[in-house]
């Protein structure tokens, strides 16, 4: 393998794509508030949500948010292109 068409190579942005930091942040919390509606589910807190455990349920619903906020991304990923090497070519102003 040659290395010399390698100018122009285009990469996936990866974890520097908006769409990873959102699933990461929401699958946090996702995670933090399943934790919570397992661990706190007595009588006193369901009745604040009128019998419901809203914790557990958005909780679930906030991972599965993440799950397809991380398959959009590792699916249809951003293709940045690579600097190009080598061409110093419009590169920058004359001295």
């Amino acid at each position: 393998m040659s290395t010399a068409g390698t100018t122009g190579e285009k990469k996936a942005a990866g974890a520097f794509d908006v769409r990873n930091v959102i699933a990461a942040l929401i699958g946090f919390y996702g995670v933090v508030l399943v934790v919570v509606g397992l661990v706190d589910n007595d009588e006193e807190a369901l009745s604040k949500a009128g019998g419901v455990n809203a914790n557990l349920w958005v909780g679930l619903a906030m991972l599965a948010f993440a799950l397809i906020f991380a398959l959009w991304a590792r699916l249809r990923p951003i293709v940045v292109p690579s600097p190009e090497t080598g061409d110093d070519e419009g590169a920058g102003p004359a001295h």
